[in-house]
This record gives structure tokens, C-alpha cells and sequence, in this order.
């Protein structure tokens, strides 16, 4: 069973529960996608205990962190994210967002950008891209299917078969934990309010997109679409690869994984990680 022990922060009159591990003078910070916290990390941690320290935490509302009633948009989760990092990161690090975590790091990376190393993307949709075009009416429909969820995550029997996709990529008790935290009506409330704030960014970030990171940047992309929406999966493929020829110092790699790159594929990610504290200059300062 996972034994990890972390520590509440408080962020912006929130709190977030943080987890910290591993050991060496690089750092690490771990951003998740919506709906998932902490815990959807566990598979990457231990690849990377020996190089450094990682922080990974749940967004308030999720897993361990404070619930909180407030509708929160992605400038208030980015902004927990600078708080988190101001409390408990000391010095340069690496970022490693995955999906809609994203959104959240590039908007973060806006007032971390002296501390930033490099930057590890897994999987996110760009602002731009065509599927954002109707999403606020996606986001209702999402909303009112996820309300039966909300209700039906009770029963822990119907929680286990609509988290199916979850169960099948990630190991037993990781699964455990986040069925206990994630899938439980308080973490679907939280999920729809995610999926709320992403719809209502979109129009902001595609006015004014955050600044381009100017440190190095790596975006991961999953090779393998959803069955039905192959057309899709390549057009978001095709605008990720668009963004990261904008950035000064960007790489698009696909790898073969479906989109839970950090569960189906932790050896690649933990391998970028390296790579991009690697290429870090105060790193070949340090070593040179």
C-alpha cells in the first residue's frame, strides 16, 4: 500500500495537501489533470526518488487538499500552484503538468519563469485547437452526464465500474487511494467545476495566450486515440505540434500510450524528466 506522508499548505486563504519524496538538489514539481490529484503520479515517483526532490499535491478540492465552495478558474488554480511552490520549492525546478494541468502550469510559468529548468507537457490540448471551438456547450453536456455520476459514485460498486479506465492503467493500490479521494461525490463536484473553468478560459487564453515558455520544453503526446474519436485525437495532435514549433526551445514527441501517458508509459516520463534537469545551465555550472 501507498504510505507516502505529506503536509497541508495553505495557498490564497486555501489549503492543499502536498506530498514530498525522494532525495538530491534537483526539484521536481508534479501538475495533475483534471479530476485526478496527487496520487496519479505514484507510478513516475519512484523512478526518480534518487535524483532529486518531488512534490506532488492535490488542487483544493480534491483528494486530501480543502474542499472550498468557490467556483475556481484556471488563473486561481495557477495561482495555488505559484503559492504551493513559493511554500514549499526552494530554488529551480522542473514542472510536469499533465492534460488540463497544462492550462495551469503554462499560466503559472508566468510568474515562475526565473525558477523554471525546463518544462514537461503530457498530453494537453492547446487553447487553439478546433475541439475548444463548441466546448462550452460540451462542458454543459459533460455536466449534466457527470451529475449522475456525482450521484451514483455513493455506491462504491458503481464508483469501481465508472472508473474503469482508471483501474485498468494504474497499480491496485494507487487505484485504491484514488477511489477513496477522487471518485466520491466531493471529487465529481470538483471535476465539474474543472470542467466549467476550462470553458470559461478559453475565450481568455485564445485572446491572450500565456507567455511562451523561453526555457526548455518537452510535450509528450499519446499515440493512441479513444476507439470513435480518431478523427479528433489527430487534429489535437496536429495543434500540438503547431504550438511547440512557436516555442524557442520546444520538442513534440508521440508516444505509445493512450492519455494516461504517467501510468501506461512512467519510464518515458521519468526519462524526460532527466533529460530536461540535464540540460538545465546551472546544472552543467554546477558539474563543469
Amino acid at each position: 500500500m501507498r504510505q507516502a506522508v505529506g503536509q497541508t499548505v495553505q495557498v490564497n486563504g486555501r489549503s492543499v495537501y502536498v506530498e514530498e519524496s525522494g532525495r538530491g538538489a534537483d526539484r521536481v514539481v508534479f501538475e495533475a489533470g483534471q479530476g485526478l490529484g496527487r496520487t496519479c503520479w505514484d507510478p513516475v515517483l519512484p523512478l526518480l526518488a534518487d535524483r532529486g526532490r518531488l512534490v506532488a499535491y492535490d488542487r483544493a478540492g480534491f483528494g486530501r487538499s480543502g474542499r472550498t465552495a468557490a467556483q475556481l478558474g484556471i488563473d486561481d488554480m495557477a495561482a495555488d500552484l505559484v503559492a504551493m511552490v513559493e511554500a514549499v520549492v526552494s530554488g529551480p525546478f522542473v514542472p510536469v503538468a499533465h492534460s488540463m494541468g497544462g492550462l495551469v502550469a503554462r499560466r503559472a510559468a508566468e510568474s515562475l519563469r526565473p525558477q523554471l529548468r525546463g518544462l514537461l507537457l503530457l498530453d494537453p490540448t492547446p487553447e487553439s485547437a478546433p475541439v475548444y471551438d463548441t466546448f462550452a456547450q460540451t462542458a454543459r453536456n459533460v455536466d449534466r452526464a457527470m451529475s449522475v455520476t456525482q450521484a451514483l459514485v455513493r455506491s462504491r460498486s458503481l464508483a469501481r465500474m465508472v472508473s474503469g479506465n482508471i483501474r485498468r492503467v494504474y497499480p491496485a493500490d494507487t487505484y485504491a487511494a484514488m477511489l477513496a479521494e477522487d471518485f466520491v461525490p466531493a471529487g465529481i463536484a470538483q471535476t465539474r467545476k474543472e470542467f466549467r473553468a476550462v470553458a470559461a478560459a478559453i475565450p481568455q487564453l485564445r485572446a491572450e495566450s500565456p507567455a511562451l515558455p523561453s526555457c526548455p520544453t518537452v510535450l509528450l503526446s499519446a499515440s493512441r486515440p479513444v476507439k470513435g474519436r480518431e478523427r479528433q485525437h489527430a487534429v489535437i495532435t496536429a495543434y500540438q505540434r503547431r504550438w511547440v514549433e512557436t516555442l524557442p526551445d520546444g520538442r513534440f514527441e508521440e508516444v505509445d500510450s493512450g492519455h494516461f501517458l504517467q501510468a501506461e508509459q512512467p519510464g518515458i516520463v521519468a526519462d524526460r524528466v532527466v533529460e530536461l534537469l540535464d540540460r538545465a545551465p546551472d546544472r552543467h555550472a554546477r558539474s563543469g
